[in-house]
C-alpha cells in the first residue's frame, strides 16, 4: 500500500516534492503564522508536539552538547557535570553519567540502526527531543506512540521542508534573505545559520550543527561540546565497536563544508556573545574557531 501512494505522489507532484513522499497520504499538518509546524497528524493519530516559541530564550547559562567522537572514552566522569545536556544520536550511552535534558535526533539511519537505544531515549519523561517529522514518524511507526514520553519538538530542514518544494543549496540565502534570524557565509549561499529554529535549521552534514542552533534558539550562553572530534573518521564512535559501527560520510565534506560551515557558526554566536567551548583537544576543528579546553580542567 505504501508503494501504491508513492507512486500516486510521484505522478502528481513535480521532483522538488519528492522529499515528502513517503508521508504523504499517512500525515497533516498545520502551521503558526511564523512558519513552523503547530499540529502534527500522523495515521490518523494526533502527535503532541511542543510549541517551539514556547522554549525561545526560555533557558540561559550552560549547557553540554555531547557528540559521540571517540574521544569521549577518554574522559573520566566522577559525577554527571553540574549542568544540563544535549545529546546527540548514540550520546545516550553517557545517560548513567549526564543529565540529558534535551536530545537531537535528525539522522535517519542511526533511528533505523538502533531502534532500541531509540526507545529508551523515548521512554524519557523529562526529556525534550527535537527530531524531524520524517524522524517522528519513523519513531511512532517503530515504538508506538504510547510508548513515547519525552516530549517532542518537530524541527524541518530549511532546505526541505514538509509538503514545501526542496530548495536547492545554492539558492538557500536567496530564499530567506528577508529572514532576519538566518545569515549565510560570505560567498556560501549554501551555508546558513539561524538562531530562530521555527524558520527551519540549517544542515552542514553533522547533527552537532543543528545542536548549536537549537541551544541557541533556546537561549543558552555557553556551549561546552565534547565529542567533537570530526577526525578518525574510520574509528568507531565512542558507543560503538568494530563489529556494528555504523559508516560516517563526514570525511567527504569536512574541508568543503564543515569547517567552513563551523567558521560561519562560531563568527554568529560570537556576535551572539555565546561562549563555545570544544572540549575534545585533538578535535580537527581549529581553536580559531571554537575554543578548545580540556574537560577535567572545566569540570573538576
Amino acid at each position: 500500500m505504501g508503494s501504491f501512494f508513492k507512486q500516486i505522489y510521484r505522478y502528481t507532484h513535480k521532483r522538488p516534492y519528492r522529499h515528502n513522499e513517503n508521508l504523504w497520504p499517512y500525515m497533516r499538518i498545520s502551521r503558526a503564522p511564523s512558519g513552523e509546524i503547530i499540529s502534527l497528524n500522523f495515521r490518523g493519530q494526533a502527535i503532541p508536539i511542543v510549541s517551539l516559541a514556547s522554549l525561545a530564550g526560555a533557558f540561559s547559562g550552560p549547557v553540554m552538547l555531547a557528540a559521540t567522537g571517540p574521544s569521549v572514552k577518554d574522559i573520566r566522569f566522577k559525577t554527571p557535570p553540574s549542568l544540563p545536556s544535549m545529546g546527540l544520536n548514540g550520546a545516550w550511552s553517557l545517560n548513567k553519567s549526564v543529565d540529558f535534558k534535551f536530545y537531537v535526533i535528525v539522522d535517519m539511519g542511526f533511528l533505523d540502526q538502533r531502534p532500541e537505544m531509540v526507545a529508551e531515549i523515548v521512554s524519557d519523561p523529562k526529556l525534550t527531543l527535537f527530531t524531524t517529522a520524517h524522524g517522528i514518524a519513523r519513531i511512532v511507526d517503530r515504538v508506538s506512540l504510547a510508548r513515547i514520553k519525552c516530549s517532542l519538538a518537530l524541527i524541518e530542514d530549511a532546505a526541505f521542508k514538509i509538503f514545501q518544494p526542496k530548495i536547492p543549496a545554492t539558492e538557500l540565502g536567496h530564499c530567506y534573505a528577508n529572514v532576519r534570524c538566518a545569515s549565510f557565509a560570505d560567498n556560501r549561499p549554501d551555508i546558513g545559520f539561524t538562531t530562530d529554529i521555527r524558520h527551519g535549521v540549517f544542515d552542514a552534514g553533522t547533527v552537532a550543527y543543528w545542536a548549536l542552533q537549537i541551544a541557541a534558539f533556546l537561549g543558552f550562553s555557553e556551549l561546552y561540546i565534547i565529542g567533537l572530534d570530526m577526525n578518525n573518521f574510520n574509528k568507531p564512535r565512542f558507543y560503538e565497536s568494530e563489529s556494528n559501527k555504523l559508516p560516517s560520510f563526514l570525511a567527504e565534506s569536512f574541508e568543503d563544508l564543515i569547517v567552513p560551515a563551523f567558521t560561519h557558526a562560531s563568527n554568529q554566536l560570537k556576535k551572539k556573545n555565546i561562549r563555545v567551548v570544544n572540549l575534545s583537544l585533538q578535535s580537527a576543528i581549529p581553536s580559531q574557531i571554537f575554543e578548545k579546553a580540556d574537560y577535567h580542567q572545566v569540570f573538576y
